[in-house]
């Protein structure tokens, strides 16, 4: 039986988009046959209070969680010493497994390639780096570290080092490979694989009949959302523009489900405002996610302008899944521009633009029952289709298995 290693910071029941996915791809290479151990963090990304097991078995999976791994997003150094202590104990931990076949490696911690890439050279074993997300790039976009810093250009060499040494490479979208490619050119060991919604395509669930509605008190409300991590390439000040606007309007709620450094955003914007018209909750349990995305009639995905090729939120697969349509407030030289103008799923509102926001919005509310369930089943035909769960996931198990040692 062949071995499968990850490394990641983050795996369920920790609610990290990243940690789903690595979770997918691990219990489906286990149904393949394989053995797959996962060297993860014992403490919750977002809430470093939660603690899960040191050692378990997820589903066939044997997930092994290190201490001192997180402590919170309170600053850049709290998190850059959590993330290196993570990766010297996983580094560490995986040069003792016996026999591995192949390794596969996050951007989570974002140097966890370069460690990937030691454990690689040392066990003579291929290495796939998943990047889920682009860095210096993202600190640089930030405002966080210079482009000419120490730190940046020990970063970039990094990530060439992982570069050359990884077996296979996989990015997002044709930004991020742009982006990636203009560090080092590796085309001929570079796919493009989005990722997918962590459910399967089911019958919708009706809003008289959803629990979650019931429980939040949302009645017959229009249920305008925006789930995930409100982290960094999440911009909010065009979506809580138009919700001002229509803070008189009482058939429209705003939701913002989730969590993240953003958030903050949010939770002072509701202590500014005399309305109720936005609501904010935390991340919700796993099996209670597709109860929560199906709540709304229509899911927010934003981007923002400079973190195109930098960033995917993955959020917009989830509101596909449930038959939901999208307003993605991004760029229109985006990924998420590209799937709009594709599938016609939803509709781009650029940043800044409130008037064009408010105006969709106030007519979204007039739409009849038919005309949102056209959109609802453009939605679903997309996750079926170009963006299936199985068919994803079963590319990415392919390239493990196509890249792995002899056994």
């Amino acid at each position: 039986m062949p071995t499968l290693l990850i490394i990641t910071q983050v795996y369920p029941p920790d609610p990290a988009a990243v940690g789903q996915h690595f979770a997918d791809v691990a219990e489906r290479m286990v149904r393949r046959g394989w053995r797959v151990v996962v060297y993860t963090s014992r403490r919750g990304y977002d809430d470093p209070a939660e603690r899960y097991p040191w050692r378990e078995s997820r589903r066939g999976v044997d997930v092994r969680r290190l201490p001192l791994s997180s402590f919170g997003k309170s600053s850049i150094l709290v998190r850059l010493l959590a993330q290196t202590l993570f990766l010297g104990q996983a580094v560490i931990r995986a040069l003792c497994v016996s026999r591995p076949a192949a390794l596969l490696v996050s951007t989570s911690p974002p140097f966890a390639g370069f460690g990937g890439s030691l454990v690689s050279r040392v066990r003579r074993i291929p290495m796939l780096w998943w990047v889920m997300d682009v860095n210096p790039d993202q600190m640089i976009a930030a405002g966080r570290i210079s482009p000419a810093s120490l730190f940046a250009r020990v970063f970039d060499w990094m990530n060439l080092q992982t570069l050359r040494r990884s077996a296979a490479v996989i990015v997002l979208d044709r930004f991020m490979r742009d982006r990636i490619l203009a560090k080092a050119d590796v085309s001929s060991k570079m796919r493009v694989i989005p990722p997918w919604s962590h459910d399967t395509v089911r019958e919708n669930i009706p809003h008289d009949q959803n629990p979650f509605r019931s429980r939040h008190g949302f009645a017959d409300r229009f249920i305008v959302m925006y789930s995930g991590n409100h982290g960094y390439g999440t911009s909010f000040e065009t979506l809580l523009g138009a919700a001002a606007r229509l803070a008189e309007e009482p058939r429209i709620r705003f939701v913002f489900v989730g969590g993240g450094v953003g958030k903050r955003q949010i939770e002072e914007y509701i202590a500014g405002e005399s309305s109720s018209n936005v609501v904010s909750l935390p991340y919700q349990p796993l099996n209670e996610v597709r109860q929560s995305l199906a709540s709304a009639d229509v899911h927010v995905v934003t981007l923002a302008s400079d973190g195109v090729g930098i960033v995917h939120p993955c959020k917009v697969y989830g509101a596909l899944a449930v038959g939901r349509p999208v307003i993605a407030i991004a760029p229109r030289n985006s990924y998420i521009a590209d799937i709009l103008d594709t599938h016609r799923v939803g509709w781009l509102i650029e940043h800044g633009d409130v008037d064009g926001l408010e105006a969709l919005l106030r007519s979204l509310l007039e739409m009849t029952v038919e005309q949102r369930e056209a959109f609802g089943q453009a939605s679903r035909d997309a996750c079926r289709g170009p963006f299936s769960r199985d068919r994803l996931l079963d590319d990415v198990c392919d390239l493990i298995e196509a890249q792995a040692a002899p056994s």
